[in-house]
């Protein structure tokens, strides 16, 4: 009888052997991700950050459509047909640079061109699909208003016909992309129901002025939209959907690509953490080797590690079709928790140097406390889990 062969050295950088899981193709996307990141973000992450803006938004939106990370995931219309887990991948390489070019791409391809792909018509495709998956047209979704952020059903923004025409009037709050698309899918109340709009920002009416002062996500262009007596022709209704389960829908592909997105930042801070015990010396050695250094350090890898496997399960039931809207709410809550505490803990091995931006670690941190709102508050994902386990609604 042989001997079972060796396992493979353990490897720091990948301790659970996730990488065994992916095809070359899936290997080869996260790669091109990787070093787009490496070659026209990181160099200057921390000064647009500082500095509260992301000046080339649009430069580097057409560089991601050359990329092909734009409705990565949708098929036809100049879309890439990726997998799911291809997306997911991209997503956390985009969030291991930064939480707010992981938004562009979000909001981008998971919802306003995910909207117009599932719910739209044949001739709005063609109008704004290809434009958009190339990055010449930058798109946003208008759902969150200033009072009714959980709650959209109570959205005031309304709809009404005027003959042909439909006449929009309402605000729309925290909305990414905002000031610099071309494109928004906005969604209100009409006598029918809740209906999405496509929305062309040059629409007399709109307007969409950039919220400043923020703490987080300070290089990711936000906004307000405002809808003052917006005329759109009979057309620009989305046919596909009416009620809420359309913009929840847009949100879950949205929120599954946060699953993957908040282990990238966590990733990030986690391997500062580790070069940074390794250099650091105090009381004549590298902090790496204190026992209190290592539990941090053995904690960290456990939560980031089963994080990924557990984006990359969700992935491959994506592909699969049998992934469910409850299991991405287990997803996002889990994984946007445990990256804070990575960042965090994190810090706590950098010191006084964990709050420089000559480090990422609190530049990842400030990010995901957005990212732990966005998309649905923690709370809200835990009453989706509490109804799918108790079959009680808790909401009201």
């Amino acid at each position: 009888m042989s001997a079972p062969p060796e396992p493979p050295p353990f490897d720091p950088a990948d301790p659970l052997g996730i990488d065994d899981l992916l095809e070359p193709e899936d290997l080869a996307i996260r790669d091109t991700v990787r070093a787009w990141t490496r070659d026209r973000v990181l160099p200057h992450i921390a000064e647009w950050y500082e500095s509260g803006e992301l000046p080339v938004v649009r430069e580097l939106a057409r560089e991601l459509g050359a990329l092909g990370a734009l409705g990565m995931s949708l098929e036809g219309y100049g879309c890439a047909g990726a997998s799911a887990v291809q997306y997911g991948l991209a997503c956390l390489e985009l969030e291991a640079a930064d939480s707010g070019i992981r938004s562009l791409v979000s909001v981008q391809g998971s919802l306003a061109m995910y909207a117009i792909h599932r719910y739209g018509s044949e001739e709005q495709r063609r109008e704004w699909l290809p434009g958009m998956a190339a990055g010449e047209l930058i798109g946003c979704f208008g759902l969150t208003e200033p009072d009714h952020g959980s709650d959209p059903g109570s959205m005031r923004t309304y709809a009404r016909r005027d003959g042909d025409d439909w006449v929009l009037n309402g605000r729309k709050m925290w909305i990414t992309n905002g000031s610099v698309a071309q494109v928004a899918v906005v969604w209100a109340q009409t006598d029918g129901g809740v209906r999405g709009f496509v929305v062309p920002t040059g629409a007399p009416g709109f307007s969409a002025p950039e919220i400043k002062h923020k703490w987080s996500l300070r290089a990711s262009v936000t906004s307000e939209l405002v809808l003052d007596d917006v005329r759109l022709p009979a057309d620009a209704v989305l046919p596909g959907v009416t009620g809420l389960r359309g913009p929840l829908g847009c949100l879950s592909h949205a929120r599954y690509g946060i699953v993957w997105g908040s282990m990238g930042a966590a990733r990030s801070s986690f391997e500062t953490a580790l070069a940074y015990a390794g250099s650091r010396e105090q009381f004549g050695r590298p902090i790496g080797g204190f026992q209190l250094t290592q539990a941090k350090l053995a904690d960290m890898a456990v939560e980031l590690h089963k994080g990924i496997l557990l984006a990359h399960h969700l992935g491959r039931r994506m592909d699969a079709g049998t992934l469910r809207a409850e299991q991405i709410s287990f997803g996002k809550l889990n994984n946007v928790r445990e990256a804070i505490e990575i960042c965090r803990t994190a810090r706590t091995i950098l010191g006084a140097n964990g709050i420089s931006l000559e480090y990422p670690v609190m530049r990842h941190a400030t990010n995901l406390e957005s990212v732990l709102t966005y998309e649905g508050t923690v709370e809200m994902h835990q009453l989706v889990l509490g109804k799918a386990l108790t079959g009680l609604d808790a909401f009201r």
